[in-house]
């Protein structure tokens, strides 16, 4: 495998968005759903965290569901922009990234870069190139994120940019089984849009399918752990996150990754 091969590719899903008109369009949307997030469930939640009439109210409400931590936090803004990007973002991974491979296979362009570079290359290079796309995405709200918390206090700034740099990475993290997932999608199915539909078909009955069963064979219930996104009400609270939690999605994308391939290889162009 070349590694240079594999950059190519990889700049070239960065062109895809970046520099078209179709991508630019997609950038403008996201900016401006992000803008109304920002604007309003964000600006509008820290003065109700922050205010001591209702922050007894507020952690008794996130106590109940495991988030009472995320209420201590002097960053408040990061408290919100974490519970919503940890649900959003694997979300905005399954949508940006339906289109892998599926699309050049239709167009037949994907036999022309076969002969050019190997089947792993290519797969390897367009999932790196949507995981970068995500953090770059990921880093920008987080940067968004800090100036409106520096705004409001300047002397959170440097903890705010240590916190940023984390929740970031820890999003990255969370994105890339979403990501792999829907590699594989794109090999086994026709389209784009039918990649999104067996995702949400796959989270949705699959998972209600999985859970039945598991009531009358209850190993099955390990097959929730093929799923990306297992361990998300785990770490949602960020207190006592264990290791397995942030090995998971590294494990997921490793393991759908070698799915993708193994498929891919036996497939014609």
């Amino acid at each position: 495998m070349s590694v240079f091969r594999v950059w190519q590719i990889t700049q070239f899903e960065l062109t895809r968005l970046f520099a078209t008109k179709r991508g630019l369009l997609a950038l403008a949307a996201f900016s401006m759903v992000w803008f109304m997030i920002l604007k309003y469930p964000i600006s509008h939640a820290v003065p109700f965290l922050n205010s001591p009439e209702f922050s007894d109210i507020a952690q008794q409400i996130a106590g109940a569901i495991g988030l009472r931590e995320l209420v201590k936090w002097p960053e408040a803004e990061f408290a919100i922009f974490w519970i919503i990007s940890l649900y959003s973002y694997p979300i905005f991974s399954l949508f940006i990234s339906s289109d892998q491979t599926v699309g050049d296979r239709e167009r037949g362009t994907l036999r022309f870069l076969s002969l050019r570079c190997t089947r792993d290359e290519i797969l390897i290079g367009r999932f790196l190139g949507q995981l970068l796309i995500i953090i770059l995405l990921i880093a920008a709200t987080s940067i968004a994120t800090l100036a409106m918390m520096t705004y409001r206090d300047t002397s959170l700034a440097p903890n705010g940019f240590f916190l940023a740099v984390k929740l970031s990475m820890q999003l990255a993290i969370i994105a890339m089984p979403f990501i792999a997932l829907m590699a594989f999608l794109n090999i086994v199915t026709s389209s784009s849009r039918l990649s999104i539909v067996t995702a949400i078909l796959l989270f949705t009955l699959g998972s209600g399918m999985i859970t039945y069963l598991a009531s009358y064979v209850s190993f099955i219930h390990a097959l929730f752990y093929l799923f990306p996104g297992e361990q998300i009400t785990s770490i949602a609270g960020q207190t006592e996150t264990k290791f397995f939690d942030w090995l998971l999605p590294l494990i997921q994308s490793i393991a759908w990754l070698t799915l993708a391939a193994t498929v891919l290889r036996k497939r014609a162009l």
